[in-house]
């Protein structure tokens, strides 16, 4: 039990192998155009997207970050964050599930064995699915055997209703931060749906319990030991895409709703365009400076990276709410139907916009900007 030697059996088909770059964008954007037909109504009736990612799965896109070492396409990550936007503008929730899904993939990649990421890395060219979650006070992780015997339950975090693994942080005896990779199938592990967010109410938020579970070495990774690890900071860029896909998603509805009239309002319409260009070249900007921390992990180029993706991340939050709220302000009285749920930009916003810590960013922000060149040109990736 809890061992990665205990794959999972599902019903699924196999998944499709993406070869290239512009086949994972291509198949990207015709996944989020049949993911919005029904996204409004989801959100509405709290309709969990099962079958939609299921159909990601099978698709291939929730493997493309795995290492070409282990067969993988691994995208850049300026690609990887607009996949993730466009998938997140076709449907927010399920965007977050991907966001959730690809960071647990980076610390896999950064902080497992050889054996462990190739047993998971398989897993993940099958279709199977990730969540990261955290465990709340009051775990138990007990030495017993090659392993441990865990009761504990987790905080509540998007994507475990979803996910066929849960890779969950941990402190094993004495004081090592660890992180255990548990089968979702496993008997000794039950998935409690207790999300009640007024927003993103699809995302597959759940809490993880487990009441006695032995949970095998070999299961089992050092956690990163650094705040500007490339996993933290790819989770920034991520969470700062979603953001991305909610802003498009309301403008599309925006230039939906004003119609005609749009003429008429050019100079706001303008403004709210220029903000969503500008945040989407600071994904692209923080995406490049993350591959540099990936393929160079030094302490500099992992700071840099880290800057830039908590900016990124920071200015897509803004921009999601500031889109959302212009829907209503340029559209006017008829933008306001129940119906129409177009406060669903709004909401999802708002309640993704919480799990970012923003005054932890501008802390840090202020402290990286305080040295000397660092925010004039002087970074070690433009060097």
């Amino acid at each position: 039990m809890g061992t990665v030697s205990q794959f999972q059996d599902k019903a699924r088909p196999p998944a499709h192998r993406i070869e290239s770059e512009e086949e994972a964008i291509s198949t990207a954007r015709s996944l989020a155009a049949a993911f919005r037909h029904q996204a409004s109504e989801r959100d509405i009736n709290r309709v969990l997207p099962f079958a939609e990612l299921e159909t990601l799965s099978v698709s291939g896109l929730t493997a493309i970050t795995v290492p070409p070492d282990y067969q993988g396409l691994d995208v850049s990550n300026a690609l990887l964050a607009e996949i993730v936007a466009i998938i997140a503008e076709g449907d927010a929730s399920i965007g977050e599930t991907l966001e959730n899904h690809f960071c647990v993939l980076e610390t896999l990649r950064t902080q497992a064995t050889e054996d462990l990421q190739a047993s998971l890395f398989a897993r993940v060219l099958l279709g199977d699915r990730f969540a990261g979650a955290t465990f709340a006070k009051g775990a138990e992780l007990t030495p017993e055997g090659p392993g441990y015997r865990l009761r504990a339950r987790t905080r509540q975090a998007p994507g475990i209703l979803f996910a066929d693994w849960i890779a969950a942080a941990a402190t094993a005896p004495p004081n090592r931060l660890v992180t255990l990779y548990l089968a979702c199938n496993d008997e000794g592990l039950q998935v409690v749906d207790d999300w009640d967010g007024f927003g993103q109410r699809t995302n597959g938020a759940a809490t993880a319990i487990v009441g006695s579970l032995h949970v095998n070495a070999d299961a089992i990774a050092p956690a990163p030991s650094s705040d500007i690890s490339t996993g933290t900071s790819l989770g920034l860029l991520l969470k700062a895409a979603v953001s991305l896909g909610i802003a498009r998603a309301a403008w599309s509805d925006l230039m939906t709703a004003v119609g005609d009239r749009g003429t008429t309002l050019l100079a706001r319409i303008g403004e709210r365009v220029i903000r969503i260009e500008a945040t989407a070249a600071a994904l692209e900007r923080a995406g490049r400076k993350l591959d540099i921390a990936q393929v160079n992990p030094v302490e500099a180029a992992m700071a840099d990276a880290h800057f830039s993706v908590s900016a990124a991340a920071i200015l897509a939050g803004e921009t999601a709410l500031d889109t959302a709220n212009a829907l209503f302000e340029l559209a006017g009285e008829t933008s306001a139907g129940i119906g129409l749920n177009l406060d669903q930009h709004w909401r999802n916003a708002r309640i993704h916009a919480l799990s970012l810590p923003r005054q932890k960013l501008l802390h840090a922000a202020g402290e990286y900007g305080a040295i000397p060149g660092k925010v004039r040109g002087g970074f070690p990736s433009d060097a």
